[in-house]
């Protein structure tokens, strides 16, 4: 048996990473749309009852759980894709730092998500 490179075990971790992303990325936007769906029953009530305002709910809570829950899921992503990415031996990465760039990535939609927790929750 030859050690000849072998980057197809590399680029399967990469797509495991951006299913992750993706993942992360569509229970964050869920969340998005809960939290300002509970401003827009807001809006609708007003127009029915004009004296009467209503209060928030849950809505922004609960979007703002599921925008954390997918910034955890895009995180333990990022997590399990450096730790695989550290196992595998030099010559199977097809680059020197190919792991760096995804890695960024991870991190600044984690950052975001954790922005719109609190941009929701302010």
């Amino acid at each position: 048996m030859t050690n000849s490179p072998d980057p197809r075990v590399y680029f399967a971790a990469e797509r495991t990473l951006l299913a992750w992303l993706r993942t992360g990325l569509t229970i964050m936007g869920f969340g998005f749309v809960v939290a300002r769906f509970g401003l827009f029953l807001r809006l609708v009530s007003l127009q029915h009852l004009p004296g009467e305002v209503a209060g928030h709910g849950v809505s922004p809570v609960l979007g703002a759980a599921l925008v954390m829950l997918g910034a955890l899921a895009t995180a333990y992503g990022g997590v399990a894709f450096s730790r695989h990415s550290r196992r595998l031996p030099p010559h199977d990465l097809p680059t020197t730092g190919a792991a760096v760039i995804p890695l960024l990535l991870t991190a600044a939609l984690v950052v975001a998500g954790l922005v719109l927790v609190w941009v929701l929750l302010r």
